[in-house]
């Protein structure tokens, strides 16, 4: 018997990606999923493949910049399936560019979305997870928050915010049962390129991508964390692809 089976896991991002692709390994594991988005066609679309293979799922369109949107979503993990086992902060926006550019605009969607979007998904999660004694937070970050290379600055300091974020909160909730992982993938085959706006990065993450891992490998990074027994804490998770 897998031992996804009956968890709750709720999902950000979960309309294409990571997080589409979890959703579905994670379903098919037997796991309890609640799924979000803005784009809530895509949702429904997938949870229709989930359902009709037999997987238990519930769709709330979510952008996790709105603090209220989150504290529902999992509101409605938890009334619904009468408790909440992992939040995956996923969602996430890589508009890269020179700083030069001064793509504010841009600069401040990461920041909402990359930071502000998981501080948001632990604000609305822990308070359930510290009033149930249990829960995983598994934060999604990228080799950008060990290194930064040019283009992504702003980028890479989102991420790195993530990473300490996720230490942060892995220090302040030890001893309650809560778990945090870092999860940080590699050049991913995922839609993120493709909110580049700037053609000097485009070109250049078109090189850089050359060599990318299916969002399967991170999906199944994500599984391995979640399937581990409760005394054991996976920090972090580094996944790249084989050069």
């Amino acid at each position: 018997m897998s031992l996804l089976r009956g968890k709750v896991v709720v999902i950000t991002g979960a309309s294409s990606g990571i997080g589409k692709t979890a959703a579905r390994l994670l379903a098919s594991q037997g796991a309890q999923l609640v799924i979000g988005a803005r784009r809530v066609e895509r949702l429904e679309a997938l949870a229709s493949d989930i359902r009709a293979e037999g997987g238990t799922v519930a769709v709330q369109q979510l952008d996790v910049t709105d603090l209220e949107q989150m504290q529902e979503f999992l509101n409605t993990a938890q009334s619904r399936f009468g408790r909440v086992d992992a939040v995956i902060n996923n969602a996430g926006v890589m508009p890269l560019s020179p700083l030069e550019s001064l793509k504010i605009e841009e600069w401040n969607r990461m920041i909402d979305v990359n930071i502000r979007g998981v501080l948001h998904g632990i604000a609305a999660g822990l308070p359930i997870m510290k009033k149930q004694g249990f829960g995983h937070f598994i934060n999604i970050a990228s080799i950008g928050a060990y290194e930064v290379s040019p283009t992504a600055a702003v980028y890479c300091a989102t991420k790195y915010a993530v990473r300490a974020i996720s230490e942060g909160l892995r220090l302040e909730t030890a001893g309650q049962g809560i778990r945090v992982t870092l999860v940080s993938p590699g050049v991913t085959e995922s839609e993120l390129a493709e909110s580049i706006t700037d053609n000097e990065a485009r070109e250049v993450m078109k090189e850089y991508r050359r060599i990318a891992l299916p969002a399967t490998a991170i999906a199944r990074a994500i599984m391995y964390a979640l399937e581990q027994p409760d005394i054991v804490d996976v920090s972090e998770l580094v996944v790249k692809p084989v050069i």
